[in-house]
């Protein structure tokens, strides 16, 4: 009866629309494996952690920008590399986007994991791919949970400002905004409050949280003084500030601690919890007292993030530079 009831209850065109979902990702998963370079680049992922782990060892930092760039290349046309295109005179890539320009780094980390790719098994491994396992590992590496990444995506031939611009979830965005940003590329409710989780790690520029700091009110009154002495009322727009002032470079549950506490960095974290009164507070406050749930339910939504809309088999091209479409 209770299945029934379900059942009528649950709107058909969301039915409809979870059924088309999950047949897609079935699709996917047929193309993707996390055996896919064992014949044709054994030592791919090999390399690719190793590089990565040598990067993050010398800049910590390093571990949030390539998590970061994996972010921005998959809520962009999918999980396909675009993010790392160059503008050309006949071409316009998505790195001078709002959210891009002056902002991502961690490309010549990728480029010298491509290098090295190439000299082993060219034109084989793809960037998508690099960026997917380079997000994994940079997780783990800083003390988080890596999740086992499926292999075969291809790179794209095509790159899109505008969708850079309008998908990739801002700064200032309310909690309805964020639920709607991830809702387009079907992330629930929950899976945005464990993504957003990832700025445990990392830094943001003084002109993303400025607004914060010195116009809001569900804020530490003692963090807001420290954070405006690193971000002046004016200037200083490219100064950086920890979104975890502790353990910045620990993938950990302090964000979740700092957001009960009122000390989200951005208006958007903050959003996440509002003394209670939200409807993702009570999340909140669970991954804030349980940092190995967190880890785990992150893991499980970057999975489900580095399999977004991927190209494979015969679509895209495999680039021998990530910055470039073969000519």
């Amino acid at each position: 009866m209770a299945a029934s009831s379900a059942s009528v209850s649950f709107p058909s065109f969301k039915l409809k629309y979870l059924l088309i979902f999950t047949c897609l990702i079935g699709i996917v998963s047929a193309h993707l494996s996390t055996k896919f370079y064992d014949k044709t680049c054994p030592k791919a992922v090999k390399t690719i952690t190793k590089a990565v782990d040598e990067a993050v060892s010398t800049e910590p930092r390093m571990g949030a920008s390539l998590l970061r760039l994996h972010f921005h290349d998959c809520f962009v046309q999918g999980c396909d590399a675009s993010v790392l295109l160059d503008d050309t005179e006949n071409f316009t890539g998505e790195k001078n986007s709002f959210p891009n320009a002056n902002s991502l780094r961690g490309f010549e980390v990728i480029d010298n994991i491509k290098s090295t790719l190439e000299k082993l098994c060219p034109a084989t491994v793809s960037c998508a791919d690099i960026l997917a396992v380079a997000a994994s590992e940079s997780v783990g590496a800083l003390g988080g949970q890596r999740w086992n990444v499926p292999l075969g995506r291809r790179d794209s031939i095509t790159a899109s400002l505008s969708e850079s611009n309008s998908d990739l979830p801002a700064p200032f965005l309310d909690l309805n905004g964020l639920i709607t940003a991830f809702a387009k590329k079907n992330f629930t409710t929950q899976e945005m409050v464990i993504l957003s989780g990832a700025h445990t790690i990392g830094q943001a520029r003084c002109t993303f949280f400025r607004g914060r700091i010195y116009n809001e009110s569900n804020i530490d009154s003692s963090y807001a003084a420290a954070m405006q002495a690193a971000c002046p009322f004016e200037g200083g727009d490219g100064n950086l500030s920890p979104f975890d002032t502790k353990t910045s470079a620990t993938f950990d549950n302090a964000y979740y601690q700092n957001l009960v506490n009122l000390k989200g960095l951005l208006h958007s974290d903050q959003q996440l919890f509002v003394n209670g009164s939200g409807i993702t507070d009570s999340q909140v406050s669970r991954y804030s007292r349980n940092m190995g749930r967190f880890k785990k339910d992150f893991s499980d939504a970057m999975l489900k993030m580095s399999m977004l809309t991927p190209l494979t088999a015969s679509q895209g091209q495999i680039r021998t530079n990530c910055h470039f479409i073969n000519a």
